[in-house]
């Protein structure tokens, strides 16, 4: 398994979304079940915000990881737009550093741009950054202009990351943001690669090119979506689930290699964009 550098750290390309992590507390202990069997398979990378249940999500996760040892894990919060400014941002921060249970994060994300100007909450990264509470920061949901916003700012060449929806339905990035964020080395975080479950009506399980490359592997169609999304070997995926087997699975599938004909197969089914494309979001 090749793993991917974000933020000077080398991490398995798959990793857990916590969405709606925590929300429900009939499932609660299977999910924290789900994410100690990623941990225990290799799972680095846990993904939160403070926005999922409004801290529910970082709590589950806190309770989680209890047992592991932290250095051996990359944390990854997001910080609320009306909570992006210099202000705002430090109470933020703290808050999901205390349901968390942590000194620090590894990475911090703007989840989406709002009205605070992203030289502002660059800046205010960059003072957290600073402070050590943070290790590293990124952003989440921007497309190529605002990106570009990011990094031409004081202090926004610091900026390690952009998580955006990526799957082989959502390939709309590949136009412009993919090729952008990979001449300046900002590696991707993929929400949502397998399609929130093949949820977002592109019926890849009944697609028979991915069922008869699926067969080849010895995989399901989830884990060849996962293969694909993270071919480049600069991506990080973050699916979500809270099922101890489907977890497994999803780390299993780092280790599938797709062959240049299977890639082009896929790429005639589902095509690369030709032109721009709005951003996928949720």
């Amino acid at each position: 398994m090749k793993k991917v550098r974000i933020a000077d750290q080398a991490v398995c390309p798959i990793g857990f979304g916590t969405w709606t992590f925590g929300d429900k507390t009939q499932i609660r202990e299977t999910e924290i079940q789900a994410l100690r069997t990623g941990i225990e398979h290799g799972v680095e990378v846990i993904d939160t915000a403070e926005m999922y249940g409004n801290g529910a999500s970082e709590r589950a996760v806190a309770e989680a990881i209890a047992p592991y040892n932290r250095e051996d894990l990359f944390i990854i919060s997001k910080v609320l737009p009306e909570n992006a400014s210099k202000k705002k941002l430090v109470t933020s921060l703290d808050g999901s550093l205390r349901r968390l249970k942590t000194d620090y994060l590894d990475h911090y994300l703007l989840h989406w741009q709002g009205s605070v100007p992203l030289e502002e909450t660059v800046e205010a990264l960059e003072q957290e950054r600073l402070k050590g509470k943070i290790k590293s920061w990124g952003v989440s949901n921007l497309d190529t202009a605002e990106l570009n916003v990011v990094l031409q700012a004081k202090g926004g060449e610091q900026c390690t990351s952009n998580q955006v929806r990526y799957n082989l339905g959502d390939r709309g990035i590949e136009y412009d943001l993919r090729p952008f964020m990979r001449e300046r080395k900002i590696p991707l975080i993929a929400y949502a690669p397998v399609a929130k479950g093949d949820k977002l009506g592109a019926n890849f399980t009944e697609n028979k090119l991915l069922n008869e490359i699926a067969a080849n592997h010895q995989c399901d169609v989830f884990q060849l979506l996962l293969a694909w999304c993270i071919r480049d070997g600069e991506t990080i995926a973050i699916p979500q689930s809270g099922n101890p087997q489907h977890v497994l699975a999803n780390v299993k599938a780092a280790e599938i290699i797709l062959t240049r004909d299977e890639l082009e197969a896929i790429d005639q089914v589902y095509p690369k964009p030709t032109r721009k494309q709005s951003l996928a979001l949720w």
